[in-house]
């Protein structure tokens, strides 16, 4: 078992930064953001003037030069409160990574210090109407045209599409290449054919811009590729141990969040003459959350110090994503229960985390390939 990792004086000091910039620029809003089902434009500037996109990025290319648990720190303090609405991940944690390891010098200078400003949005387009975590399967494609792509196709449930100014697009350039076929392409959110549908409503994630987006003829330069082209699978799985990380890592702060909130209801709310906290059914299901949450935390610990060694593989990604999803679908369950008839109102955070909760057994790939990946390795 390898040992938790180390918090520094400095992430600590990250922490501080980042809670006081939630407190400040995200908490008074984030209700009427998921009211409008995005969040202001705006914060995205003011987050990168606060230091709080692309922090693992090296400081030659705009970003913060901090490294993979100064992430963590910023996923953790942003579950807590069920702030999902900044899509703030997938801008810094997925896309820059991609554009920092497969882009072209010219590439990561014209995008990655103006992505760590704010002013440029990111966003990843995987997912198609009728390919979910199939990605060998994606119907967009890239057709050479001189020193020219040609894209068409359409993508759903993408995370930052309203707001997007750059998309990586998973697209086709050989559709009879199977996996070695995938490319991966930059496509600007201002390009003649490119245009947005529906701003889609979800059962969670209310405050988070999710979209529909359609590509008809789109014409992008060549040098807009991500890496080489039939490599764009590879390089997906490539990315994806650290991703599926991420969403652990959010999963086990969430958990945390609400066992802490069910232990001070609990303990203050009352049925029958007595706190609800001194009934042995209450305390026997708290000493099951307690447990849970505590082994998901050591697991949990156990992944990210493996990927901070560079021994994070694939089946233990999908291990660390697949449990610790499913542990909190559990948890945060067996906590509303414990609100009673509170739980179920939207302004209490359990009610949001429930919601929240659902889809990340879904999207990072669902669990149901999480087991197949695991199950491969054995």
């Amino acid at each position: 078992m390898q040992l938790a990792p180390t918090y520094t004086a400095d992430h600590e000091q990250f922490r501080t930064t980042v809670r006081r910039f939630i407190e400040k620029e995200i908490a008074p809003h984030h209700a009427q953001w998921e009211k409008d089902g995005i969040v202001s434009r705006d914060l995205w500037r003011k987050a990168g003037a606060a230091g709080l996109l692309l922090t693992d990025i090296p400081a030659e290319y705009g970003g913060g030069g901090a490294d993979f648990l100064t992430i963590n720190v910023m996923a953790e303090e942003m579950a807590r409160g069920v702030y999902s609405g900044p899509g703030f991940r997938v801008h810094s944690d997925i896309v820059s990574r991609y554009i920092l390891h497969y882009g072209s010098e010219e590439q990561k200078q014209k995008w990655l210090p103006r992505m760590a400003s704010g002013d440029v949005v990111g966003a990843i387009a995987m997912t198609e109407p009728g390919t979910g975590s199939d990605l060998q399967g994606v119907r967009t494609v890239a057709v050479r045209d001189g020193d020219d792509y040609v894209i068409s196709g359409q993508k759903t449930f993408i995370t930052n599409g309203q707001h997007a100014d750059l998309i990586i697009v998973i697209c086709k350039t050989d559709s009879s290449a199977g996996a070695k076929g995938v490319t991966l392409i930059l496509v600007e959110g201002d390009r003649p054919g490119f245009s947005r549908g529906r701003n889609l409503e979800k059962i969670g994630l209310k405050a988070q811009d999710t979209s529909e987006l359609f590509f008809e003829s789109v014409r992008v330069p060549v040098t807009n590729r991500l890496g080489d082209e039939g490599r764009g699978f590879i390089y997906l799985m490539q990315e994806l141990p650290r991703e599926r990380l991420l969403i652990g890592i959010g999963a086990v702060a969430a958990m945390e969040a609400v066992l802490g909130w069910t232990l001070d209801y609990v303990k203050e709310r009352k049925a029958f003459g007595k706190a609800i906290i001194d009934f042995q059914n209450s305390r026997f299901k708290l000493a099951e959350v307690k447990t849970e949450v505590k082994i998901a935390r050591t697991f949990l610990d156990h992944c990210t110090a493996l990927h901070l060694e560079g021994k994070l593989d694939v089946p233990t990604a999908a291990m660390c994503k697949y449990w610790l999803t499913e542990t909190y679908g559990r948890v945060v369950d067996t906590c509303l229960q414990l609100h009673g008839g509170y739980g179920y109102m939207w302004e209490y955070p359990i009610a949001r985390a429930y919601a929240d909760a659902r889809v990340a057994r879904i999207y990072g790939g669902a669990n149901e390939i999480m087991k197949e990946i695991i199950g491969r390795s054995l």
